[in-house]
C-alpha cells in the first residue's frame, strides 16, 4: 500500500515526491553538470568560459528553455562564465557565433543545442579549435570518426515515461489510458 507522498513502483519500492524542486530544473541541472564533469577540461585559475547557443528563444517552455535553465544553474557555479545566444538559426549563422564565442568571450566548452547544429556546423568548426569543447545534444557523435573534441549528451527518459504512465493509471477512473 503506498503512502502519502510516495510514488510507488514495481516491487514494493517507492519514489519520494519533490514538492520544491521540479522534475525539469532538476533534470536541467543535472544534464548540466554531468556534461561538464563528462567534458575532460582541466580546472583552470581564470575559469571557465562556457557558451550555450539556442536555436529559438530560451523562454519556449520546451527544449530551448530546458537548456537555458541548466545554463543558469551552471552559471551559480564559482568560477564560472557563462554566455548565450538566442534564435541562432542552424545556417552558418550557428558557426559564426562559436567562433564569436571563441575568439571574442574566450568560451573553452560550447553547448550549441540544436539538432541541427551538429553536421555540418560543429564539425566544421571544431577542427580549428582543438582545445575547445563542443557538447551536442542527441547523440550523433561517433568515436573515430568525429573529432575528439566533440561529445554528445542525451537525457534518460524511460524513468519519465514509466512515471507518466504510472500517473496516467493512478489518475484513471476507468483503468485505461490512451488517447
Amino acid at each position: 500500500m503506498p503512502t502519502r507522498g510516495r510514488i510507488p513502483r514495481p516491487g514494493g519500492r517507492s519514489l519520494h515526491r519533490f514538492s520544491t524542486l521540479s522534475r525539469r530544473r532538476f533534470m536541467s541541472a543535472a544534464a548540466s553538470v554531468a556534461a561538464l564533469s563528462a567534458s575532460g577540461l582541466p580546472a583552470r585559475a581564470g575559469g571557465l568560459t562556457i557558451g550555450f547557443i539556442y536555436v529559438g528563444p530560451k523562454d519556449d517552455f520546451g527544449y530551448n528553455q530546458a537548456h537555458a535553465e541548466g545554463a543558469a544553474a551552471v552559471k551559480a557555479m564559482a568560477g564560472v562564465t557563462v554566455i548565450e545566444e538566442e534564435n541562432v538559426a542552424e545556417t552558418v549563422d550557428v558557426q559564426k557565433t562559436m567562433e564569436s564565442m571563441i575568439a571574442f568571450d574566450g568560451a573553452s566548452l560550447t553547448f550549441p543545442t540544436s539538432f541541427g547544429y551538429f553536421d555540418p556546423h560543429i564539425l566544421a568548426v571544431a577542427p580549428k579549435h582543438p582545445d575547445v569543447r563542443f557538447q551536442h545534444a542527441g547523440g550523433l557523435w561517433t568515436e573515430g570518426v568525429h573529432p575528439t573534441n566533440v561529445g554528445s549528451y542525451f537525457g534518460y527518459i524511460g524513468m519519465g515515461q514509466y512515471l507518466n504512465g504510472v500517473v496516467a493509471g493512478r489518475m484513471s477512473r476507468n483503468k485505461k489510458i490512451g488517447f
